[in-house]
């Protein structure tokens, strides 16, 4: 029999709520590792969600009530993550000093550092603990996000009677993800395409040393689909991840999507030669493609030839364990990299 009083600390349920659709993943752990309890998603209204602004609290709401339903999930314990213009991530470079000076330090310094006023934004931030022995100073990772933005989200929850205890950024998430699933240390470029922007977060052995959000996404190439060959959104969108085929205006969908696609990839481009410019000596070894634009026909393989990097699309699940009667492995292998944010959520515990 266990003992009641040695809990293992409790993960959240990870939900993360793009432009396009809500992703919940639910784990536990298990024998070394994680189990997966409970994964799914929904596709939600254009325009309910814009640039991680809550458009619409209410329609969100019911998808996610809906969802966190038919997922059967009881535990009220949840994480969210946030991006967009709501958020600004800063690496600052400091004096080495205790955890409460430190605190005091940023309060006291965050205007130097973020475009917001202070009093409107909730500030966090984490000792990259980078000083090296004979060094004084030390990397600071520091995080704001305005305050207007976050309590819509917390007050959506609440409506739901969840407990949010997590809140995450959307690069963070990945990256806790990516670290759980493959090799720690690793130099590479963590590259998530959402449907409304893109965030590219290079690691160098492990650290993030270039982060960016940019606001192009997949949804771009669904709408010029639509307008080029007069389909609804959801033929567009079905026939931009490669399940129904194009048959009279190939041409047109090529040149389109070569033109997009290009967009997307000269400003990966630019992050990668900034990287490489800063850290001649630690190589990118790959890319890692997640979110679900990832799964864009083609798109791995032309990102490969334009930066001569293996290019791989992210499976958070690769080291999980799962009940084939409760989540069919199919679903499980196509769904991978839009799970990249809600998984690196649920991988977080909760102290409290």
């Amino acid at each position: 029999m266990g003992m009641p009083f040695v809990s293992k600390k409790e993960l959240v349920v990870g939900i993360d709520i793009g432009s396009h659709a809500i992703k919940v993943c639910q784990l536990k752990q298990a024998s070394g590792g994680y189990s997966i309890v409970a994964l799914g998603s929904a596709v939600l209204p254009e325009g309910a969600v814009e640039d991680g602004t809550l458009n619409e609290p209410e329609i969100v709401s019911e998808a996610i009530s809906v969802l966190l339903k038919n997922l059967k999930i009881k535990n009220k314990k949840i994480g969210f993550s946030i991006s967009g213009y709501s958020v600004i991530v800063k690496k600052v470079n400091l004096m080495v000093m205790e955890e409460d000076q430190l605190e005091e330090h940023i309060m006291a310094e965050a205007e130097q550092y973020i475009p917001f006023d202070i009093e409107d934004v909730y500030l966090d931030f984490q000792d990259l603990q980078t000083a090296e022995s004979d060094n004084e100073r030390t990397d600071v990772m520091l995080v704001a996000a305005k305050k207007e933005i976050v309590d819509d989200y917390l007050e959506m929850f609440n409506t739901l009677n969840l407990n949010p205890v997590i809140v995450d950024v959307d690069g963070f998430a990945f990256e806790n993800s990516f670290e759980h699933s493959y090799q720690k240390n690793a130099n590479v470029a963590l590259i998530d395409i959402g449907a409304s922007k893109m965030n590219i977060n290079i690691l160098s052995q492990g650290v993030s040393v270039v982060a960016r959000d940019i606001i192009v996404g997949s949804r771009q190439l669904t709408e010029q689909i639509q307008n080029i060959l007069d389909l609804e959104y959801d033929d567009a969108e079905r026939l931009k991840l490669g399940f129904s085929p194009v048959e009279e205006k190939q041409d047109e969908i090529e040149e389109l999507y070569s033109a997009t696609c290009t967009q997307w990839i000269l400003e990966i481009k630019k992050a990668i030669d900034l990287y490489h410019a800063n850290n001649p000596e630690q190589l990118l070894s790959k890319l890692i493609l997640g979110g679900g634009g990832a799964k864009v026909t083609g798109l791995a393989e032309f990102l490969s030839q334009e930066t001569d990097l293996e290019v791989e699309l992210f499976d958070p699940f690769a080291n999980m364990a799962s009940n084939k009667k409760k989540v069919d492995p199919a679903y499980l292998q196509s769904v991978g990299p839009e799970m990249a944010i809600a998984t690196g959520i649920a991988l977080r515990t909760s102290a409290i």
